[in-house]
């Protein structure tokens, strides 16, 4: 069940600078058809996308490592006085099927620049063009790899929609091998059920100007593959709590004007139920993603609260 230590509003009417941005972002081209039908025949034509590149000033105000892991590039940002205590293993969203946004790179330098953590972010290939077995195989090994020389007990997962499920799943993966584990997880507006099953998703969905439950259900077909969209490896919102009970403390950020909200709400009950140290941050009025617009006061308190996460 959801009590007030479980969930809390951070943010109970839209900041001007974010109700100004959400009008903007009403008027440009959705990053998705939002007719099921559009998005399949998008899908089906699409030339591969490339992920935006690195802002060229990262290489003044951090360093920088390239490397590869599982066949797929992989990017660590340390700040410029060298690898941080904690170290953030975060997954850029994009339904599983874009890459890298131009936004997530601002948002990977404020996590840097607020909570002082290292950050490493997988650049993983795309659905359909490569299957999910591709994705998991680099989340694997690139964890692997941050375990072997960074203290475990140091190491944050973190990621935002669909790449906040990579990150959930990830460790959802690690704790049932029963092998090294990280210290935290931290997810900002997950994308826990592919098959957008709750009815009550469907009273928000007007509000939301980028996601639509018809284009979401496709997508998450075309991510499921050969597997079960509704089953927990697709939709870790059904995972049994003797799984849940295995994750570590958990905090959720998802604003209220997005489709993730219910789910959301729902899944920290469940861990909470589970006997996990979880907690959903909300804002109200706020969009998918919210904090990757990094100057608004949301996007502020998120990832002041996330610091004070890594250090409680």
């Amino acid at each position: 069940m959801l009590t007030d230590t479980t969930i809390e509003l951070r943010s109970p009417r839209a900041s001007i600078m974010l109700r100004t941005i959400k009008w903007v972002m009403s008027r440009r081209k959705p990053v998705f058809p939002h007719d099921a039908d559009d998005y399949r025949a998008y899908m089906a034509s699409r030339s591969l996308p490339k992920d935006a590149p690195m802002p060229a000033k990262f290489a003044q105000q951090y360093q920088v490592e390239e490397w590869e892991a599982a066949g797929q590039k992989v990017v660590t940002l340390h700040p410029k006085s060298g690898p941080a205590e904690w170290h953030m293993l975060y997954f850029h969203g994009g339904g599983f099927v874009l890459p890298m946004f131009k936004e997530h790179w601002p948002l990977a330098a404020a996590m840097i620049d607020t909570c002082g953590v290292s950050i490493t972010l997988p650049l993983y290939d795309v659905v359909p063009e490569s299957p999910y077995t591709a994705q998991d195989a680099l989340a694997d090994a690139t964890f692997a790899a941050l375990a072997e020389r960074h203290d475990p007990a140091k190491i944050v997962l973190n990621g935002d929609s669909a790449g906040g499920h990579m990150a959930l799943t990830l460790a959802l993966r690690l704790a049932q091998a029963g092998g090294i584990q990280p210290a935290k997880l931290a997810l900002f507006a997950p994308w826990l059920d592919v098959t957008m099953q709750d009815p009550a998703i469907a009273a928000v969905e007007p509000h939301d100007m980028m996601l639509k439950i018809g284009t979401l259900r496709v997508c998450g077909e075309m991510f499921a593959d050969d597997r079960d969209p509704a089953g927990p490896e697709c939709s870790p919102l059904y995972t049994s709590p003797d799984a849940l009970a295995l994750l570590p403390p958990t905090r959720i950020w998802t604003g209220r004007h997005d489709l993730f909200i219910i789910d959301s709400r729902t899944f920290a009950g469940k861990l909470r139920d589970a006997g996990v140290d979880a907690k959903l941050y909300e804002y109200e009025a706020a969009p998918h993603v919210f904090m990757a617009v990094v100057p608004t006061r949301e996007s502020k308190d998120t990832l002041a609260l996330l610091n004070q996460f890594l250090t409680e």
